[in-house]
């Protein structure tokens, strides 16, 4: 297969197979999806091959993301999305527990986006100064 891409998409299509694989990969410890690794080292070898010498590190023969990449904002981008997706989250699971996890359907389908919302809107105010939980740290 030949794709033909210009340096400006190559080096976007870098940052998307990074922050993919970092996403598939990042808490799998020893059990990595591999292929996916795989498909990372090829592009930035090739990377590497097209100029881009300071995207690319070596280790082992590997071509793997630079510490310059890996430092260079790629992270920030990862962040934005985890802590969007944390909160997505959380105001829907706060939602289904006010709920009583009761199963969703047309009837009180409202009911859960209305609460989803009250919650998105106080964590886009407050963040999660007001979650306050009653735990016991007596362990």
């Amino acid at each position: 297969m030949k794709l033909e891409l210009s340096k400006k998409d190559f080096r976007r299509l870098l940052d998307m197979v990074y922050i993919g694989n970092w996403i598939l990969n990042s808490t799998r410890g020893e059990d990595r999806l591999t292929d996916y690794d795989k498909v990372e080292t090829l592009l930035f070898h090739q990377a590497h091959q097209e100029g881009m010498e300071v995207l690319t590190e070596y280790e082992q023969g590997i071509a793997v993301p630079s510490r310059a990449f890996v430092e260079g904002g790629i992270h920030e981008a990862i962040m934005d999305y985890e802590n969007n997706v944390f909160f997505d989250i959380l105001a829907e699971d706060l939602a289904r527990r006010d709920m009583n996890d009761a199963p969703i359907d047309e009837t009180n389908y409202v009911e859960l986006a209305n609460r989803i919302d009250a919650y998105i809107t106080e964590f886009e105010t407050n963040g999660t100064d007001n979650i306050l939980l009653d735990i016991d740290l007596s362990l």
